[in-house]
């Protein structure tokens, strides 16, 4: 299964599903597996494909249903069966396949494919290329929404593939190589897929063996030494996730260097752009994630009916797992929340359950974020050798089938003996989370200590969440003492004993609860306003000219795709309102007290364009600077420089820096310079004695 594919490619499956009608859908647990046996030739430069294809059916199968891309033209060439055309919707055209007796049937087929890409917009500033499928002289990217091979979306495949592509070519596909012979490429899967990729270009191959597979990498320019970074690495995150999960499903992994900036994780692959591919923190950060998802997606497939989970557990055993080694778990979790608040409104909330894939930013703070901490909060109650118990339980009870929460559920309860059900009804069912607040807190002498009591209360509008709440008591003198609290109802009472007069309590301040952050625990952040459906852009009428239309070209180009954003000058309002968030540009931006005047954490001097930071200062003669605040309720941020030439780049960086309060860049390729959070204040969830 391709991870982050766009909600587009859904829709492709859905077309494909509303044309098979006729046949029953049987869950891919117990679905049938179609053996292909594909001899393909490509030709980038016309766009065109020729295949043949003779299929082994499941013997109970008398008629079989499937789409191809249309204007392919299939033929019945061998096998005792007729094929006859049903529909066709979007660019795809069914099929019936009806056989009159037992045994292979034989399809030829050809026509041309080539789709541009599709820009999808994610929220304010960002977008993703998005592609049905192409073949081009850049190369070729085709799956089983591309139509290329027979496909009916709720069976599972198994295959050998051998390609003809022009010299100095390569194909890729999942599954093992067997090598090239006379310019044809055989690749061979035996294990159930859900898809059949089929990627290829003029690549350079790097091979390395490691411990039970191969590590391969195909860039479309020679770099030995980044390919060695790569097949090393993937070396190192195989074998730690065998030995966490259980045995790597395949009998290779590889990186694929595709022709346009992506992030796929597909069987014994993956598949990324070559600008991200070269950012040299990717294969310590989001390498390892695709990785993963060998075993969560790809080697366990997903139960559409019950949710997506795997885009959660391999953000919390990768991302999260990271940065817990860097020794910033707890910033991490801190973050994920504030992402939630900032991405997903009550309108844009919905449960686990109904989380299918990444199409925005709500989405991804609703499967990834909130998944990350459905499986956090699982083994905080658990305990980690636990929860590992359950990971290789889930692993070795459902590989090459498909699974959901309901699976997850008996593998967990299963190693640990408890019942779950409350947990996994909650956290999976309902949308929404937590808020919680302290009551009463008290301290007695008692004995030769001190009791601390009181109550941790669940405030929230919806009913209470069954959750184990961390506190913290920091002491005059020694270490904290942490407790687990247990809490299921309103209010829930607490009393702890301690030998030293305590100085703190803190409630959740690791952040291990998914919840409602309190004011005082995050700051203001730009993504605040990057996550707002809607909102203000307000442009500076009195800079000159050429500045204007560079900040009007910026604010244009960060609205396509989001028609909750306006754009307008600052003479056309009287004051900046309180009910929205707000974008203000250009230092002659007659709004820019609306920031200024309320800041606590900076001041700005404007005849002289310096901002002053604490100890630092900012100058804006010769950077390019932003700064975030709130107006009312409503967050607020300004973006300025004195480098016309710089916008184009902050245009696209600014949407990645959203966890930030403040930034500078320097020069027109705007290299960052300072990316910092303002100080948090005093939590309402602590507790001073």
């Amino acid at each position: 299964m391709r991870q982050h594919f766009p909600v587009l490619n859904h829709v492709v499956s859905a077309v494909a599903l509303l044309l098979l009608t006729a046949l029953a859908l049987p869950t891919l647990a117990a679905a049938p597996v179609v053996a292909h046996s594909l001899t393909v030739t490509l030709d980038p430069a016309a766009g065109t494909v020729q295949v043949e294809d003779t299929l082994q059916l499941p013997a109970t199968e008398t008629a079989w249903e499937f789409v191809l891309h249309s204007g392919l033209n299939p033929q019945l060439v061998a096998g005792d069966a007729t094929l006859t055309a049903t529909g066709s919707v979007a660019h795809l055209t069914s099929y019936r396949l009806t056989r009159q007796t037992a045994g292979a049937v034989t399809l030829r087929y050809g026509g041309r494919i080539r789709h541009e890409h599709i820009n999808t917009a994610e929220n304010l500033g960002r977008s993703q290329q998005w592609s049905i499928g192409t073949i081009a002289p850049e190369g070729v990217f085709l799956d089983g929404n591309s139509g290329w091979y027979p496909r009916h979306p709720a069976m599972l495949h198994t295959f050998t593939l051998q390609a003809q592509v022009p010299p100095g070519w390569t194909a890729v596909s999942q599954g093992a190589d067997s090598g090239a012979t006379a310019g044809r490429i055989t690749w061979t899967e035996t294990h159930p897929q859900e898809d059949i990729y089929l990627l290829a270009a003029p690549f350079t191959v790097y091979r390395q063996q490691a411990a039970g597979f191969e590590a391969q990498v195909y860039l479309r320019q020679p770099d030995a030494a980044l390919a060695q970074r790569y097949l090393d690495a993937t070396g190192k995150y195989v074998a730690h996730y065998a030995d966490l999960i259980g045995t790597y499903p395949f009998t290779k992994f590889a990186l694929v260097e595709n022709f346009w900036e992506t992030g796929y994780g597909m069987p014994s692959l993956t598949l990324l752009g070559g600008q991200v591919l070269r950012l040299p923190f990717i294969i310590d950060s989001s390498y390892p994630h695709e990785i993963l998802h060998n075993w969560w997606g790809n080697g366990v497939y997903i139960a559409a009916t019950e949710g997506n989970w795997s885009e959660g557990l391999t953000t919390d055993l990768a991302d999260h797992w990271l940065q817990i080694q860097a020794g910033r778990g707890a910033e991490y979790r801190r973050n994920t929340l504030k992402t939630f608040a900032d991405a997903v409104r009550e309108e844009t909330d919905v449960p686990l359950a109904a989380f299918r894939a990444r199409h925005n930013s709500a989405s991804q703070a609703i499967g990834y974020g909130k998944g990350t901490f459905f499986f956090h909060m699982l083994r905080q109650q658990l305990g980690e050798a636990t929860f590992t118990q359950g990971l290789q339980r889930f692993y070795a009870d459902n590989r090459f089938q498909t699974a959901g929460f309901t699976e997850l559920q008996r593998a967990f309860t299963a190693v640990s003996g408890r019942d779950l059900s409350d947990f996994f009804a909650a956290w999976t069912t309902r949308p929404g989370a937590p808020r919680l607040a302290l009551r009463d807190v008290q301290m007695t002498a008692s004995g030769d200590g001190y009791q601390v009591s009181g109550q941790i209360a669940q405030i929230q509008a919806d009913a209470p969440f069954p959750v184990q709440i961390p506190l913290v008591i920091t002491p005059i003198t020694g270490a904290p003492l942490r407790v687990n609290i247990s809490s299921t109802e309103r209010l829930t009472p607490f009393a702890v004993t301690l030998a030293t007069k305590p100085h703190t309590l803190d409630v959740d301040p690791a952040f291990d609860v998914f919840r409602e952050l309190e004011a005082g625990e995050t700051p203001v952040t730009l993504g605040a306003l990057f996550g707002a459906e809607r909102g203000l852009l307000v442009l500076p009428a009195a800079a000159p000219a050429a500045e204007l239309a560079a900040y009007q070209q910026l604010a244009t180009r960060w609205q396509a795709g989001h028609p909750g954003w306006q754009i307008c000058l600052d003479r056309e309002l009287a004051q900046v309102p309180d009910d929205q968030p707000v974008w203000l540009f250009g230092w002659d931006n007659q709004h820019q007290t609306a920031l200024t005047s309320a800041a606590t954490a900076f001041t700005v001097d404007a005849a002289t364009r310096q901002v002053h930071i604490g100890a630092t200062t900012l100058d804006g003669a010769s950077a390019s600077i932003v700064l975030s605040g709130q107006r009312g309720q409503q967050p607020l941020a300004w973006v300025m420089t004195a480098d016309v030439a710089a916008l184009p780049a902050l245009t696209r960086k600014l949407p990645h820096y959203g966890k930030y309060s403040y930034l500078s860049f320097e020069g027109a390729a705007a290299l960052n310079r300072h990316k910092e959070q303002w100080p948090m204040t005093a939590s309402a969830l602590r507790h001073r004695f």
